[in-house]
């Protein structure tokens, strides 16, 4: 199969990248495409890298030379695809961005005072926000992981995924917080304390803006310990258990069992898994250790 080589500026003219930021931030529909088709480009070459990496030994004809040469057409094909239709991820993130962009113009500054859930489009918390959520998770993030039999990294990364780094946590209409890291909903079975926040959900591919009850919690550690019990419970997680660092059996047990409805969620999950896990590697190649200059509260919680 031939294909005609994408031009060099789409992903390494550092000037037409600037240009693309600034026309993204003044709204510009066609940079939006643009951004949403280079998102999806790394991240079909991500999922491309990924696999190569899962072959069993050297081939007879690999080498540090073909290697680079497969890396360069991996990413060709990534660029290439993403132009066309793609895996229709650069379609969904156009549609969510555009959708939170006509939000904000309608809305007036005052028009909301209830934390809202994560969504595409919002400023991405900075290395130092991160930092700080994943020092004050950790330790109950650790106790979490020996009775579910998962990995640390991707109980911390579940709630990052769910709550924008701690940026989007679900909370009253005067702002105080519900401290619910893990999204869990407040069904018929709960009896304690609920907030309504606003959450994007999934139906059929489609992504939708709309208000759920979620659990509220007295701590932190109440609501990691209730999210526990909620996947040790309940029937439909039980796949989810005992899944050690395989993130994606821990992600499609719980995508399997209804509790995630975005159907890119398992990817999502391990890019996050390895966000935390480079950040918890960048204090020394072991746990986060919490100081007392750190902040360990989320938005919210009364230190």
């Amino acid at each position: 199969m031939s294909s005609q080589p994408v031009a060099p500026t789409y992903y390494a003219d550092f000037s037409g990248l600037e240009g693309l930021k600034k026309s993204v931030k003044a709204d510009d529909p066609k940079a939006i495409r643009a951004a949403a088709q280079q998102f999806e480009s790394l991240f079909t070459n991500m999922m491309l890298k990924s696999m190569r990496d899962a072959k069993l030994g050297q081939g007879l004809g690999d080498s540090q030379q073909s290697d680079l040469y497969q890396d360069m057409y991996d990413q060709q094909i990534s660029l290439k695809m993403a132009q066309g239709k793609g895996i229709g991820l650069a379609d969904m993130l156009v549609q969510q961005l555009t959708r939170n962009s006509a939000a904000k113009s309608a809305a007036s500054p005052a028009a909301s005072s209830s934390v809202p859930a994560a969504a595409p489009g919002n400023a991405a918390p900075s290395t130092g926000d991160r930092i700080s959520f994943v020092k004050m998770l950790e330790p109950y993030a650790e106790k979490a992981a020996a009775q579910l039999g998962v990995s640390s990294d991707t109980l911390i990364a579940q709630a990052a995924l769910e709550t924008g780094w701690g940026q989007h946590v679900p909370g009253t209409a005067n702002g105080a917080s519900s401290l619910n890291l893990y999204g869990v909903k407040a069904g018929g079975s709960w009896n304690g304390d609920a907030v309504n926040s606003m959450t994007t959900e999934y139906s059929s591919g489609s992504a939708a803006s709309v208000s759920q009850p979620f659990r509220r919690y007295s701590s932190v550690e109440q609501g990691v310990n209730d999210y526990v019990t909620l996947l040790q419970r309940s029937a439909r997680y039980q796949k989810a258990l005992g899944t050690g660092d395989d993130v994606g059996a821990f992600g499609g047990a719980l995508a399997g069992g209804g509790y995630a409805t975005d159907p890119i969620y398992i990817q999502k999950l391990q890019a996050t898994v390895s966000s935390v896990k480079a950040l918890r590697s960048s204090a020394g190649g072991g746990a986060l250790k919490i100081s007392s200059d750190q902040p360990t509260t989320v938005p919210g919680e009364s230190s």
